[in-house]
């Protein structure tokens, strides 16, 4: 009877299909995994030490705050270690030399970055790769915050030093050591995933490895430094530039006429202008709590140069449409015609600029009149008692003659006081050009050894 039920079970039998094997990937992974504690570190003899290389390459500079004295970059890091729990024979699991597992799953090293302040848009790579021999590698793009002592002061033209300090937050150098994946120049000196055509242009990342003692105990310290230089062409076009050109047409304005009265006016404009352009640039100016930038001052001080000019407008103007009156009673300015004056129109001899006759002019008589004036006046007074014709008009010509002598006299007095003021103008114009250009060949020295440096 069994043997009846063991011939009609048979084909059933057969239709069945056998439970498939596990893959050979998914055997080594359970093997080195089943009794894996990734709390211990991972070596055998527990006075070994685990040493990590670092490796890091700089992608970009993102972002540099002055405000806050911080950094953001984004690099390309790896860890490399050997674990001790984590080695087989490939050629018991198909020759498989190199898996991927996750990092949660096995011990990784509590190396982090000194400057840290915060991560910023992170991209979470939850694998590692262990090679048969136990070597793990640790690879993935970071997005840091750092903490920088940035030096704006000399902005455009400025050069940043900023560090990645890695070392291990708990362990000593006796537990964990830290060193360079690659040699210390070929570091130094790879720009390959640099990107290049940004604000700033990186010059090199060299490292040092040191000793901290603290506790009592000693931690290895690893010190990346990235030396970065800013592009000043950016800043030079959109901010020095239309500020220089500005200042010039600030200086070609000294060359309108005193007496036109547009002078004044066009100053006040340029001031307006430029005050209008620096609000406008504000936003693109660093911002620093303890030091002003040198281009901070620079706008400063042209704002300055631009309020002396309208200042000096002022006066020179104010001066020139003094009243005759306010000149008479004004000793120095007498002086000052009688040397600086037009030789040609013999103001030493005039009640309106000898000091002597300041001092006793009769402010009621307006000029001396001469000996014919005097004379025409007195036939003049003789004939009124009996007037024609021809008598009244011999009294208007007179009269015309003295309106046009006064008005001589005004003229030449104006012309004479307007040579001096224009004197004066030029004196001052060549001092505020001696003020701007050293201020401004300072400054371009300056920006010229920082900027070759």
């Amino acid at each position: 009877m069994f043997l009846i039920w063991l011939t009609l079970l048979a084909p059933l039998a057969e239709g069945i299909p056998e439970k498939p094997k596990r893959s050979a990937l998914n055997q080594l992974t359970r093997t080195l995994l089943r009794k894996y504690d990734c709390g211990v570190r991972p070596v055998n003899n527990w006075t070994s030490i685990t040493t990590v290389y670092i490796d890091l390459l700089l992608q970009s500079v993102l972002e540099v705050d002055g405000k806050t004295q911080s950094i953001t970059t984004s690099i390309w890091y790896r860890q490399i270690w050997t674990d001790e729990f984590l080695v087989w024979d490939p050629e018991e699991f198909d020759g498989i030399n190199e898996i991927s597992l996750s990092s949660d799953a096995i011990w990784t090293p509590d190396v982090i970055i000194s400057e840290f302040v915060d991560e910023g848009k992170p991209v979470t790579i939850p694998y590692v790769y262990v090679n048969s021999s136990g070597m793990v590698k640790n690879y993935r793009p970071m997005q840091v915050v750092l903490a920088c002592s940035l030096e704006m002061y000399a902005f455009p033209f400025d050069k940043q030093n900023c560090s990645l300090t890695f070392r291990s937050w708990l362990h000593s150098v006796k537990e964990i050591d830290l060193a360079l994946w690659r040699s210390a120049e070929a570091i130094a000196n790879d720009k390959r995933k640099f990107m290049n055509d940004g604000e700033w242009e990186l010059l090199s990342i060299p490292s040092s490895y040191w000793l901290i003692h603290q506790d009592d105990t000693d931690y290895a310290q690893l010190q990346f430094n990235v030396l970065i230089r800013r592009r000043p062409l950016l800043y030079v076009v959109g901010l020095l530039i239309p500020s220089i050109f500005l200042m010039l047409v600030d200086v070609t304005s000294f060359y309108l006429p005193l007496d036109s009265g547009t002078r004044i006016v066009f100053k006040i404009s340029i001031l307006l202008g430029y005050t209008v352009f620096r609000v406008n640039l504000t936003d693109e100016l660093p911002h620093t709590a303890l030091r002003t930038p040198l281009i901070g001052v620079f706008f400063a001080v042209s704002m300055a140069m631009l309020m002396l000019s309208l200042t000096k407008s002022i006066l020179v103007v104010k001066l020139l449409h003094h009243s005759e009156a306010e000149v008479r009673q004004m000793s120095v300015s007498a002086c000052l015609l009688d040397k600086y004056g037009s030789v040609g129109h013999g103001f030493t001899e005039s009640a309106l600029t000898s000091t002597r006759t300041l001092d006793h002019i009769n402010l009621s008589t307006e000029y001396d009149m001469d000996a014919s004036m005097e004379e025409d006046l007195l036939s003049l007074n003789e004939i009124q008692e009996s007037p024609s014709g021809l008598d009244w008009l011999l009294q208007e010509l007179v009269t015309l003659r003295l309106a046009l002598s006064q008005e001589d006299s005004e003229s030449s007095a104006h012309a004479d006081w307007l040579a001096l003021c224009s004197k004066l103008d030029g004196f001052l114009f060549r001092f505020y050009l001696v003020v701007l250009i050293s201020y401004a060949g300072t400054l371009l020295m300056l920006w010229a050894s920082w900027s070759f440096a």
